[in-house]
């Protein structure tokens, strides 16, 4: 880490993951440090919720959006012009950030603009090897020519090929010569909450862009209404539930944006927890010890679909397709 530096930390607006993994990495660099925060609408939600006294910049929103009907990889593929366009925008911007700020590190969560000869740059990600169905290599070649602009490489993860969390995605033939596995990161990690044991019978956890989000939603609410289980909700949106629901009764609690100690006590409390498999999802697991998880990936993003079999195979996990959903009940 470091030591009296002004440090910009800037995580990138897909979902909440990337900005609730940097949670604790904020924490520990606030010690002897000077913090500013690079944020979104939609990552100062959560960074103002945890660091209200921390001076915050405006970045431009990557703001991405799945497809109802496209594969992410082929998404992400026609959105590049846009992306590319974002990505020298910060770029231009982060250059008057340091010089207004007198900035000496900028750490930047899968930003891909965020590095300056001006600056100390460090880049997390956990996906340092991409997987792709088609074109891996041009997508591999874009992602590797971006992060060899960084002077590091940190990974949230543990180097240990026996005991990492996101296998071929982090764990290789590095190209980059200074790569530091930091460890899985969860804001959750340090909260101290009350819990009691098997209040519910499943924990249906929602999270990521839209409109994927909502469509889960509403397959799964389907499914837990016509069961005789005890379930919790955790929708991660204020947008209104679609579906009229029976809030408030003795088999279905839900909650929109619970506090970290609610959803630690939820997580904690709760037998089985049905979740995307996004990464950040499976670091709070892993640290809150939860291995009794049904893991949905996102249809066409890659990442997921690989985390969601790796998982399987390693820890025992269970895979459910969301095209399988129709079949499954709770």
């Amino acid at each position: 880490m470091f030591t009296g530096k002004t440090i910009l930390v800037a995580p990138l607006d897909w979902g909440l993951g990337h900005a609730t993994r940097c949670v604790p990495i904020i924490k520990e660099l606030l010690n002897n440090n000077t913090l500013i925060l690079g944020v979104t609408p939609l990552t100062k939600t959560i960074l103002e919720l945890e660091f209200p006294q921390l001076k915050k910049i405006e970045l431009p929103a990557y703001e991405i959006e799945y497809s109802r009907t496209l594969p992410l990889w082929i998404k992400l593929g026609l959105s590049y012009p846009r992306l590319s366009g974002i990505i020298e925008k910060e770029k231009k911007l982060l250059a008057k950030i340091i010089s207004e700020n007198n900035i000496d590190v900028v750490i930047s969560d899968n930003r891909f603009g965020l590095y300056s000869p001006k600056a100390h740059c460090v880049f997390i990600t956990h996906q340092v090897f991409l997987k792709a169905p088609a074109f891996q290599k041009l997508a591999q070649s874009v992602n590797k020519k971006y992060i060899l602009k960084y002077n590091e490489v940190w990974v949230p993860d543990h180097a240990s090929n026996e005991t990492n969390l996101s296998g071929e995605l982090s764990h290789g033939n590095h190209f980059h010569k200074n790569v530091k596995y930091i460890g899985p990161k969860s804001r959750l990690q340090d909260v101290i909450c009350d819990v009691e044991k098997n209040k519910y019978d499943y924990l249906i956890l929602l999270s990521g862009p839209e409109p994927g989000r909502t469509t889960l939603e509403e397959a799964l609410l389907k499914k837990a209404e016509a069961a005789n289980k005890r379930i919790s909700v955790v929708r991660g949106t204020q947008l209104e539930v679609k579906r009229q629901l029976a809030v408030g009764s003795e088999v279905l609690d839900v909650f929109d944006f619970p506090s970290k100690e609610v959803l630690k006590k939820l997580i904690l409390s709760s037998q089985t927890i049905i979740c995307r498999s996004g990464y950040s999802t499976l670091m709070d697991m892993h640290v809150l010890g939860k291995n009794e998880l049904i893991l949905i990936p996102t249809t066409g993003q890659t990442e997921q679909e690989y985390l969601a079999d790796y998982w399987h195979k390693q820890i025992g996990t269970t895979t459910l397709l969301e095209k399988n959903i129709q079949h499954f009940n709770l």
